[in-house]
């Protein structure tokens, strides 16, 4: 044996004794609270998704309400001022000398231009109420498999390897 032999119980270097391991009462103590840790983490993610989903749906909500309200100025204006101005127009038209069909023509294709108008406004709104948020996280707990173009975790499946 040489001169630096350790007797057990001591380090090579340090002389220090080694920690013994953690007696089974203790590791079920360590395993208890590592459960409750886990169970209040779960609680919080759990209340921090219901607070999303919350917001998602207000935010939802507001958004419907305003597409129909939008949608209602569409209706509004296409159905009622609408007829008396393509009324005036056609008047119009025929006091500068064009014909009926040209005039009819005109009138129509302004009117159609001002529905697509309404018609992307609201359906600006709309896409307001696809809860995207929330959809988002619930598909990043695993609860639904949505993969977005967005999302960077869309290019990795369940088992890690890339797509």
């Amino acid at each position: 044996m040489s001169e630096q032999a350790t007797t057990p119980g001591q380090g090579p270097d340090h002389g220090d004794i080694p920690d013994p391991a953690p007696g089974l009462e203790e590791s079920v103590r360590e395993l208890g609270r590592a459960g409750k840790e886990t169970a209040q983490s779960a609680q919080h993610t759990l209340r921090s998704l219901r607070r999303l989903a919350s917001a998602d749906f207000a935010l939802a909500r507001s958004a419907f309400g305003r597409a129909l309200a939008w949608s209602g100025v569409a209706i509004v204006f296409g159905a009622s001022a609408w007829l008396l101005l393509a009324a005036t127009l056609i008047a119009l038209l025929q006091a500068l000398g064009l014909s009926w069909f040209l005039a009819l023509l005109i009138t129509s294709i302004v009117s159609l231009a001002g529905t697509g108008l309404a018609a992307w406004r609201g359906s600006y709104f709309f896409h307001h109420t696809g809860m995207h948020a929330t959809r988002r996280q619930l598909s990043r707990l695993g609860l639904f498999d949505e993969p977005t173009e967005h999302d960077p975790d869309a290019e990795v499946d369940v088992t890690g390897a890339s797509r």
